[in-house]
């Protein structure tokens, strides 16, 4: 996975939202931080899994740093 200034965007909403709750976004929660963050557009499931292909939670998570969202298997 090569990151994009696309890829870092997302990295920085999810080290975000982590600073602000303590703990690291499932997939509604990211979709939402998204949305608020980067506008409607990039605020949907679709754009995160073309990103971040599976699980873009947990990928996100471990590329960040955090720690592996609770609710991810």
């Amino acid at each position: 996975l090569t990151l994009t200034e696309e890829h870092w965007e997302l990295i920085r909403v999810v080290r975000d939202f982590y600073a602000r709750y303590e703990m690291a976004p499932a997939m509604r929660p990211l979709v939402k931080a998204t949305k608020q963050a980067l506008g409607e557009e990039k605020g949907r499931s679709v754009y995160l899994m073309s990103l971040f292909p599976g699980s873009p939670p947990k990928r996100l998570a471990r590329i960040a740093g955090l720690p592996k969202p609770t609710n991810c298997l």
